[in-house]
């Protein structure tokens, strides 16, 4: 028996992937639902801390045929979200300082 494949079933829309270091284990890209790709979760997934160690992310949207890394655009927006607040998860904080700027 195969694995199942990472292409979601309804492709016609645009789905996130996060890639996260896992120190010496090194980094993976990180198995998620399909109901869990979509750019609302995972801004959910990431302020609560569900990534370790979040490097890169990914979206892609088979139907239109693109795929991009969207990395700095993620860190912006959770730049602005989290906005003065002093609890932002500590699993974002390097994340934050390395892009978005």
């Amino acid at each position: 028996m195969g694995s199942p494949s990472i292409v979601p079933e309804t492709s016609e829309r645009d789905i996130y992937l996060v890639l996260d270091d896992f120190g010496e284990l090194g980094r993976a890209w990180c198995e998620a639902a399909e109901q869990d790709t979509e750019r609302a979760v995972l801004m959910r997934h990431l302020m609560e801390g569900q990534y370790g160690n979040p490097v890169r992310i990914v979206a892609f949207n088979i139907t239109a045929g693109w795929s991009r890394d969207v990395t700095e655009e993620i860190a912006r927006e959770l730049r602005q979200r989290c906005g003065g607040r002093d609890d932002v998860p500590e699993s974002l904080q390097a994340f934050l300082q390395g892009h978005g700027r």
